[in-house]
């Protein structure tokens, strides 16, 4: 059985490495820390990879608070991969009705933009 998995990436411009720590700043406190990937992917958050979690620095006057131990990629769930199959089963079925696009604008304007028949098909 192959597992299909999306891995996040680690938030540092540049790096393609797998995240497996989870940034996050606690401003009124200056303390930045750094513990294992969080299970969602917050805003206001930062994922990192291991070599940028252990790497870290803050400003002068900071405080690092760091996961004592290994950072590991997390594994999928169960639940995730049931989600993951159900929206394939979904989106295949044959006796899925096509929904028409709907270009119009709010106040009952068609939009500037339109969809253009192929010209190859005429």
């Amino acid at each position: 059985m192959r597992v299909v998995r999306s891995v996040r990436r680690c938030s540092r411009t540049g790096c393609t490495n797998p995240a497996v720590a989870t940034l996050t700043y606690a401003y009124a406190d200056s303390t930045a820390v750094v513990g294992p990937l969080a299970t969602y992917a917050e805003p206001h958050s930062y994922d990192l990879c291991e070599e940028h979690a252990l790497r870290l620095t803050v400003p002068k006057g900071w405080e690092v608070v760091r996961h004592e131990g290994e950072f590991a990629l997390p594994e999928p769930s169960a639940d995730d991969l049931t989600a993951l199959a159900e929206a394939v089963r979904e989106a295949g079925r044959p006796d899925r009705p096509a929904e028409a696009p709907d270009f119009s604008v709010g106040n009952g304007r068609r939009g500037h933009l339109r969809a253009l028949p192929d010209p190859r098909e005429e």
